[in-house]
C-alpha cells in the first residue's frame, strides 16, 4: 500500500469524539513520521486530523474509528508508510 500525501486541512474539534477522546485512542500516521516525532518531539497528524507528539504505547488504546476507516478506504498498494501509534 503506497502512504497518500493528504493536504493541509484546519481541524476542528470532531463532536462525535468530544474534547479528550482522541486521547483514548490508537491513531494511524505515516510510521516514519512517527519515528522523527518522537525523536525531535515535533507533532504530526494522524489520518482522522488528530495532531500530536507520539509519546503512548499504541499497543495499550483500541484504534481510532475514524483513522480506521480512512485506512481501509485506501487504496491497496505497498504502504511502506502508514501505521498506529498513540
Amino acid at each position: 500500500m503506497s502512504t497518500k500525501i493528504l493536504p493541509e486541512q484546519e481541524t476542528t474539534p470532531r463532536t462525535s469524539h468530544g474534547d479528550g477522546d482522541h486521547e483514548r485512542f490508537s491513531h494511524y500516521a505515516d510510521k516514519h513520521k512517527i519515528t522523527e516525532s518522537m525523536v525531535t518531539g515535533t507533532p504530526i497528524r494522524a489520518l482522522c486530523g488528530k495532531v500530536w507528539v507520539p509519546s503512548r504505547d499504541p499497543k495499550k488504546y483500541p484504534v481510532c474509528p475514524e483513522c480506521k476507516e480512512i485506512y481501509e478506504g485506501l487504496p491497496p498498494g505497498g504502504g511502506q508508510g502508514d501505521d498506529k501509534n498513540q
